[in-house]
């Protein structure tokens, strides 16, 4: 077992991961996290990881879809799930007596789901809606046409919730999305978490008793298991000649644009300075470059946001903005004039200090949130191994240097990793 100030480790024998942070709060965030996502589907089968999320919930061998929701609700927690590209989280927000009995159920909807097809035909109905409403928010929905641009040819390109087509198909038989997750719901691809106030060793027995009878990894080296790239088809390295424009009529009051490109992936020497330099041109704060130059000085938007996205082994940023049709144009050239103003040369050693200060007081605030805490820990040890104090990240953040932004910035923001897509 290892220490890491608050925060304590555990792996089982058969390659589970278990990870505990200790905080004072009465409040327990506890769930478990699977390496499997929308980029472990085969093209027939877009929509699995996201379906399974959905239907897990709908019943198990020994409870109902309403005693499932009755037995957090009832003890007023709340129990939530969500799947990304690459892993899908099942998890709940309880009062720390209530840990035992959550952590059970998690573990009985995803080891002993029933898949009734009259319950999970309803569920493929609400997945649909789903489908229809996202389609209805273009702020939302263009970033996962964006990402089919950026990864085109890989699955990181299938849409996360599928398509009527292959919701149709992989809802035909319980068959199917049963041995989808026997193959990809395996030990060294979970991850088991809790943070509040409970001892690590009473969390760890839990967890064990839970997940320590599953076969799977065991006699796997420490480099098969603490990572998933291995099994994921899409390298960081090189971009192949493909589309770097698109444009799609959506008939909306204004233009919806993104623009952005490949980025390193988790891990990487580089993420924490691309996260940094992120946070500078256009991260959640109104004192942003692109939403100085585009909202604040000229008016021309509501809203102008950056993101940077690790992956397994890949990753991507993108700017994102929205405005009238005949601002389209002129906002353009200012988001690529901020693009090209941090590749032309280095940035001042004041302006670095005061960017470290400000992501100081960010990463301090975002700590406090323990539902957002607990998931990016627990995305930490699945990739990782292992899951930083704030202080800890910020400490090595604060030794970048304006040479390492502006090195970045020419790799990241090369004209050669621009795409561009928009609704009109």
């Amino acid at each position: 077992m290892q220490e890491n100030t608050q925060t304590f480790y555990h792996n089982l024998p058969n390659g589970v991961k278990i990870v505990h942070r200790w905080t004072p709060s009465p409040v327990a965030y506890v769930g478990v996290m699977v390496g499997a996502g929308t980029r472990d589907e085969a093209p027939e089968e877009n929509g699995m990881a996201h379906y399974i999320e959905h239907c897990v919930f709908k019943g198990t061998a020994h409870h109902s879809a309403r005693q499932i929701i009755q037995s957090i609700e009832g003890i007023g927690g709340e129990i939530n799930a969500y799947t990304t590209k690459e892993e899908t989280t099942f998890y709940a927000a309880i009062l720390c007596e209530h840990v035992q009995l959550t952590l059970h159920l998690i573990a009985e909807m995803i080891l002993e789901p029933l898949f009734k097809k009259e319950e999970t035909d309803k569920e493929r109905m609400v997945i649909l809606d789903e489908i229809e409403s996202y389609n209805d928010s273009p702020s939302e929905l263009i970033y996962d046409d964006f990402e089919s641009l950026v990864f085109a040819g890989s699955s990181l390109a299938l849409p996360i919730l599928g398509t009527k087509k292959t919701l149709r198909h992989i809802s035909s038989k319980p068959s199917y999305p049963l041995e989808w997750m026997k193959t990809r719901y395996t030990p060294e691809r979970m991850v088991v978490f809790c943070q509040g106030n409970l001892k690590p060793e009473r969390f760890f027995r839990l967890a064990e008793k839970e997940f320590g009878h599953l076969s799977g990894a065991a006699g796997l080296s420490a480099s098969e298991t603490s990572g998933l790239s291995a099994t994921r088809s899409v390298s960081a390295s090189g971009l192949s000649a493909r589309e770097h424009e698109r444009s799609y009529k959506k008939h909306t009051h204004q233009v919806h644009a993104m623009l952005g490109g490949r980025a390193y992936e988790i891990g990487h020497e580089d993420q924490l300075a691309m996260f940094l330099l992120n946070n500078i041109l256009g991260g959640g704060s109104l004192n942003s470059r692109l939403n100085l130059s585009l909202r604040e000085s000229r008016g021309l938007v509501y809203t102008v946001e950056s993101t940077y996205t690790p992956l397994s082994d890949t990753g991507y940023w993108c700017v994102y903005w929205a405005c009238d049709p005949e601002d389209y144009g002129h906002s353009l050239e200012l988001v690529k004039h901020e693009l090209e103003k941090l590749c032309e040369k280095p940035m001042s050693e004041a302006s670095v200090k005061h960017a470290l200060e400000q992501l100081r007081g960010q990463l301090a605030i975002s700590a406090q949130n323990q539902e957002n805490s607990a998931l990016a820990m627990a995305k930490s040890v699945l990739y990782r191994g292992e899951s930083p104090e704030w202080q800890e990240t910020f400490a090595k953040i604060a030794k970048t240097s304006p040479q390492k932004l502006f090195e970045v910035a020419n790799v990241i923001f090369d004209t050669q990793n621009r795409y561009i897509l928009t609704y009109k």
